[in-house]
């Protein structure tokens, strides 16, 4: 598929379900209207370009979710109240995601079944910070995630800048170039001299760092935390990046897509809770939206190998 027509298909169905929410609920459409209907998209975007990193070296990272409400947990308590052992928690956390990326590539382990167990680890360390739900948000990072920019709501103001670092990061930078080749033909950089070890080892680690960014901003807009606070963050954040664009194959992503699948994700809850669906069926439905998009992703590749051949 072209990269206009995989970014196409994400701003589409983004726009049909902001038109079909405008149509049940004018009063939407405004300044106030958008931040709430955004008002959970930035961790959620921050959720997905972490898993986008993870999917672009063919894996899949099923601990996302726990990993957050572990961030968000050390936020709401050590980062408040001790802000250096606070960030030195956070920081250890980002060299053990790397040690996990390190570890998968040198002993050839299957990356789903280690970050399943690691989401355990992440579970169990989050309950022994935060046994009950409480603490709360760092006043500087409170004021971040309630300012008022004067064009747009900080949720978008803030997706956009998400959307542009990672699209620098991953598609621009020479780093991001070698990690997307890394995923495309691990081999061929094998060859040309680069450790595997490091490359998988580096991309973990970026990952976590947007992770952390992912459990702060979370913690900044709900004012506390819970250890179960972003659970489902993990498939939200796969259904993010293939609504985006992304494949599970060759390092093929798109940062600004997957940005856009999780803005979508996150105005499908709203949408949903508009027209009275019970939250029992909202997963589903949210399901169901992203299986229109990949069949119609996938009738326009269909059609496009046709003409090839046609042609």
């Amino acid at each position: 598929m072209k990269p206009n027509l995989r970014i196409l298909l994400p701003v589409l169905s983004l726009a049909l379900l902001l038109g079909a929410v405008f149509v049940i609920q004018p009063r939407t459409m405004s300044y106030l209207g958008l931040n709430l209907l955004f008002n959970l998209a930035v961790p959620i975007a921050l959720a997905t370009v972490a898993q986008m990193i993870i999917i672009m070296v063919n894996d899949i990272d099923l601990s996302v979710g726990t990993f957050v409400s572990f961030v968000a947990c050390v936020t709401a308590t050590w980062l408040n109240d001790a802000p250096l052992i606070g960030a030195a928690i956070l920081a250890a956390s980002v060299l053990a995601y790397a040690g996990l990326g390190a570890l998968i590539q040198a002993r050839g382990l299957p990356a789903i079944v280690v970050t399943l167990g690691m989401s355990f680890v992440w579970a169990g360390l989050a309950l022994m910070i935060l046994p009950s739900p409480g603490g709360a948000s760092p006043g500087w990072l409170r004021w971040l995630m309630t300012a008022k920019p004067p064009i747009a709501p900080m949720a978008i103001v803030a997706s956009v800048l998400i959307a542009g670092l990672a699209h620098l990061l991953i598609m621009r930078s020479s780093f991001g170039t070698v990690l997307r080749g890394f995923g495309g033909n691990e081999r061929t950089l094998a060859r040309a001299g680069w450790s595997l070890i490091r490359l998988r080892a580096s991309a973990y680690a970026l990952s976590a760092v947007f992770g952390i960014l992912s459990g702060m901003t979370l913690v900044g807009l709900s004012t506390a935390a819970d250890a179960n606070i972003a659970l489902r963050y993990t498939l939200l954040s796969i259904a993010g990046v293939i609504l985006g664009g992304g494949e599970f194959t060759g390092g093929r992503i798109s940062p600004v897509g997957a940005v856009i699948g999780a803005l979508t994700l996150a105005l499908a809850g709203s949408f949903l809770s508009f027209i009275r669906l019970s939250p029992d069926w909202q997963i589903g439905a949210q399901g169901f939206i992203l299986i229109i998009v990949l069949a119609a992703r996938l009738l326009l590749s269909v059609r496009r190998r046709n003409r090839g051949v046609a042609a």
